[in-house]
């Protein structure tokens, strides 16, 4: 599987950003999906989670109700939208793949790692 994440950006904090994660060489709704972000100076941090069928998602408790997991199994394509972002939310995103039907948020169950997309939230 290949993954490509993009929509980073630098924003304000208040703003709103969507990234999205681009999968290829598998079939999509075959696999589940995460987002995981790493600041800089620290580990991995779980984000969120989507099953195959993107009926059930999963948030870590600093997004919860901020940022939503989507996908579009039809254009093999995650996404992360990003609301009210805070200086905290500042990190690199990267998307994940696994073969589980729902990983969730330890990500020694993703098989496959995107390249990752920066997001910094600063006035």
């Amino acid at each position: 599987v290949q993954l490509q994440a993009s929509g980073g950006g630098l924003v304000q904090p208040g703003d709103s950003l969507r990234l999205s994660c681009a999968a290829s060489g598998h079939p999509f709704s075959d696999i589940s999906m995460g987002w995981f972000r790493q600041a800089s100076g620290r580990g991995r941090e779980f984000v969120a989670a989507i099953d195959r069928s993107g009926s059930s998602t999963y948030y870590a408790d600093s997004v919860k109700g901020r940022f939503t997991i989507s996908r579009d199994n039809a254009k093999n394509t995650l996404f992360l939208q990003m609301n009210s972002l805070k200086p905290e939310d500042t990190a690199v995103y990267s998307c994940a793949s696994s073969s589980s039907y729902f990983a969730g948020t330890s990500d020694r169950l993703y098989d496959y790692w995107g390249q990752g997309t920066q997001v910094t939230v600063s006035s």
